[in-house]
């Protein structure tokens, strides 16, 4: 029966990722009230100092509340271990006895987990609880943090859209998402006309072209006088580089420590903002990047990612006991469902948007797109019709 429990949390934090922790916190206590649970400051990296958090010390309403609090409440991390820092990490949790770490985490903390779980030839388990707002696990309809950053993301672009009808123009919103488009796509989840924005959507499983960009803007501001685009971050050229990087040069990006190129910054808008001012001189333009905004913010965290999320962390503790592997968010018979996979299933791996959740043209949802957003983002606010 495992005594010792060590929780940490990795990647970009969410709106509901301290949900997981208290929900393995209070799963741990159920079901081995004489165990020992710590949590790792900022990720693998507090394994590896030896430097915790015991939860004995922290008073249920206080978890109570760190649950319904947006970030990452352990601190989280971007190192990304190889075989020589894992075995720093295991040392670090034979050195306290750890029976299960439970890792908090995206497709680089799943990685993680395998690297351990075959490092440690099964004296412990591995568990890795899903979290990322981008959407991309392997083996999950969903992910815990995803909900509340789509919710954010669909409200954000149907406010604008209103924007623009008002004092029409050309708006483009850069949504975070480097390898998948499924955030970017929320932002067309309480899209109800034809004319309502977003009108363009560009993600990365589709190749991006400025050129083909600037005409559908024209096409789009000829047929409704107005122009609302949702743009991933992440989109590629055709020869498959970020625009980031054919904009500024594979010498000259910057890049994190697990080699992703740097998607943040002012290069992408200035490109967009460059592109509109030469294919559509002296239209109204407005291009912002919304940043890290989505992924945490408490005035979008949805009832339903905070609830999956928090039983994410409970059924941690089931895999935990079951020797270890990932816990996946499965749709089955019209619910929400978990269930434990492998961790080779999703370590390091990505999930992309299905091909058939966009139209032909790769610019606009198609009808399976369009109800798998409906069903998980469900319209919040009733918007009375203009009348321009």
């Amino acid at each position: 029966m495992p005594k010792t429990f060590v929780i940490a949390q990795g990647g970009g934090p969410t709106a509901v990722i301290n949900q997981t922790l208290a929900g393995a916190v209070a799963e741990i206590e159920r079901r081995y009230p004489d165990a020992r649970i710590l949590g790792a400051r900022h990720g693998v990296r507090g394994v590896r100092d030896g430097d915790y958090v015991d939860f004995s010390d922290v008073p249920p309403a206080r978890m109570r509340a760190i649950g319904n609090t947006p970030g990452a409440a352990l601190g989280s991390t971007r190192d990304k271990p190889d075989a020589a820092y894992c075995e720093q990490v295991l040392k670090g949790l034979q050195k306290i006895n750890a029976d299960a770490f439970m890792y908090i985490g995206g497709n680089d903390t799943s990685g993680t987990q395998q690297i351990l779980t075959d490092a440690a030839g099964g004296s412990m388990a591995f568990v890795h609880a899903p979290k990322t707002i981008d959407n991309d696990l392997m083996e999950n309809d969903h992910t815990p943090g995803f909900i509340s950053a789509g919710e954010f993301v669909a409200g954000a672009f149907q406010s604008v859209d209103l924007d623009f009808r008002a004092l029409p123009g050309i708006y483009v919103g850069i949504v975070m998402g480097r390898h998948a488009g499924f955030l970017t796509a929320a932002a067309a989840a309480w899209r109800d006309d034809e004319d309502d924005g977003p009108h363009l959507i560009y993600v990365p499983e589709r190749p991006f072209s400025t050129a083909r960009f600037i005409d559908d803007v024209k096409r789009t501001m000829d047929k409704y006088k107005r122009c609302v685009v949702a743009v991933s971050e992440g989109v590629t050229t055709e020869d498959g580089k970020s625009l980031v990087e054919s904009i500024v040069g594979a010498d000259k990006v910057e890049r994190d420590a697990h080699g992703n190129v740097k998607l943040s910054g002012s290069d992408l808008n200035r490109a967009f903002e460059t592109a509109l001012a030469n294919g559509l001189p002296g239209k109204r333009a407005r291009v912002d990047a919304l940043g890290y905004m989505p992924r945490g913010y408490i005035g979008a965290i949805n009832a339903t990612d905070a609830r999956e999320a928090y039983e994410a962390g409970q059924y941690a503790i089931q895999v935990a006991e079951e020797g270890g592997g990932s816990v996946a968010l499965k749709y089955e018979g019209g619910k929400t469902v978990m269930r434990k996979v492998p961790l080779s299933a999703v370590a390091a791996k990505t999930r992309h948007m299905p091909e058939d959740f966009l139209a032909a043209d790769g610019t606009h949802l198609a009808q399976p797109g369009i109800d798998y957003f409906k069903r998980l983002i469900p319209r919040k606010y009733e918007v009375g019709r203009p009348f321009v």
